[in-house]
């Protein structure tokens, strides 16, 4: 016999999408932050002294700490402390490292004792660039943690709801903080008169502050949710509410899983042709059509717009018709053409509009492929350990996302031997490397939907299910 489910917090509408909106906010500023220096990059070269390879080591080392380990330890965390702790924990941690970075770049860091010493050791890259890839390494680990705490916070407050549009709004936001980024970052580093680094970077740290408190409020509300789900479990099960907790064992289930690779792999080789190509996109255009360092940023801004304004759509798809394998080969085949178009096609037709028009492009792959990946990952993974599945989905993600910056460094200067001046770069060969990784993604993504056919994991099924469908669902998992 079936007993009645009580409602709880997250089937009131108003409650999960002011869920959503909190935990977004976050989000949103700590894209923001992620991006403030991208499109200031001659501007960071000439005032501090760091060059194309130090950027590139500055632009790796948000990731460097997660590689090594931190992001599996935060999913474990993640799975045991449960989102609210790890939630906390994550936007305060990139509070911490943006105000290490802020503090390298100013003045107060210039020509101090810390300076001074830091300078001494590995000369290539300054004082500054190493302090402040150490606050970007706090920030990375805060930044990762809060990236799969949002994506099981989500699958937790949208179960059998709008999962996908929720995840896809809540990426699209993040999109629109790196728009509003390239934005107003060009604009408030020469807001006080001079040129400065500083300002655009410190309105950001105090952003984040803002993100903490957002998510801070949110904490209450799932305290609520628990309360809720504890009681509906158990009116559903009589006095037994205990469920199997995560087990390190499971982390081993997860690396055994062949799609968790072929996922991983998919999302590393992806999203390392996206987050990379950021850090060096204003430059690029800058030295492909001799333009200045704020109307070339005025231009990739709209890059994230595309994304931000079509996942949502794609999300609302994906719930209700499915076919999410095959948004991941259309967006895998889109960035392909748009980076083969930077580095052929711009560099002999300079056109403003050729480039603007491969930008929105980009958008449009990048809102197919995170709109349809992310929420994939419940569908092959047990709600118990699937925090860290996403952990360590985004610990392979990472590995790419602190080495290919760094390869574009050394890529750039080793294809512009004895070019000094940051306006003149030759920017053919770095694209070439970010479409080949566009290539191997695509691989991955007909894979993927061939084993999806084979087996029917659901991955072309639509996410909302019929109440009939939810309820046979649990009463088989319940059997099992």
């Amino acid at each position: 016999m079936t007993e009645k489910i009580k409602a709880t917090l997250r089937d009131k509408a108003w409650a999960r999408w002011t869920a959503l909106v909190l935990v977004a906010t976050m989000m949103f500023f700590a894209y923001m932050f992620v991006d403030v220096m991208s499109p200031l990059q001659s501007l960071v070269e000439t005032q501090l002294g760091w060059s194309p390879a130090s950027f590139g080591y500055y632009a790796g080392a948000e990731y460097i700490l997660n590689v090594f380990g931190f992001l599996i330890i935060a999913g474990i965390i993640l799975d045991k402390m449960g989102v609210r702790f790890t939630g906390t924990l994550s936007a305060s941690l990139m509070l911490v490292g943006a105000c290490i970075k802020l503090y390298a770049i100013s003045s107060y860091f210039a020509g101090s004792g810390l300076d001074n010493w830091l300078s001494s050791w590995w000369t290539e890259m300054p004082g500054s660039a190493k302090l402040a890839a150490l606050g970007f390494m706090i920030f990375g680990c805060g930044c990762e943690m809060a990236g799969i705490t949002v994506s099981k916070t989500l699958a937790k407050w949208f179960e059998g709801h709008e999962m996908a549009l929720a995840m896809g709004l809540e990426m699209a936001l993040a999109r629109v903080g790196v728009w509003v980024v390239f934005t107003i970052s060009p604009r408030l580093a020469g807001w006080m008169g001079e040129p400065s680094v500083v300002t655009p970077v410190a309105f950001c740290t105090a952003l984040l502050l803002i993100g903490l408190i957002s998510y801070v409020v949110f904490t209450f509300m799932d305290t609520r949710l628990d309360k809720d789900l504890a009681a509906d479990k158990a009116s559903a099960a009589g006095a037994d509410t205990s469920e199997e907790e995560f087990k390190m064992s499971d982390v081993s289930k997860i690396l055994g899983s062949k799609l968790f690779w072929i996922i991983a792999l998919l999302c590393v080789l992806y999203y390392s042709a996206i987050f990379p190509f950021q850090r060096y996109a204003t430059n690029m255009l800058q030295c492909t059509l001799g333009m200045g360092e704020q109307q070339a940023a005025d231009i990739f801004r709209w890059f994230p717009i595309g994304a931000a304004c079509l996942t949502p759509f794609l999300g609302y798809a994906l719930d209700r018709f499915g076919k999410g394998a095959s948004m991941l080969i259309g967006g895998a085949v889109l960035m392909i053409v748009c980076h083969l178009t930077f580095a052929l096609l711009l560099p002999v037709y300079p056109s403003t509009g050729l480039a603007f028009t491969a930008i929105i492009v980009l958008g449009i792959s990048f809102s197919l492929v995170p709109a349809s990946l992310w929420p994939s990952v419940p569908k092959i993974m047990e709600a118990r350990y699937l925090g860290s599945a996403y952990s360590l989905i985004f610990w392979v993600q990472n590995i790419g996302l602190a080495l290919f910056p760094i390869l574009i460094g050394k890529v750039l200067m080793w294809s512009n031997p004895g070019v000094t001046d940051p306006m003149l770069y030759d920017y053919t060969a770095p694209m070439l490397v970010f479409a080949s990784l566009g290539v191997l993604a695509l691989f991955f993504g007909i894979w993927l939907k061939i084993l999806n056919a084979r087996n029917n994991y659901g991955l072309e099924a639509p996410n909302i299910k019929s109440s009939a469908q939810t309820l046979e669902n649990e009463a088989q998992q319940g059997d099992a």
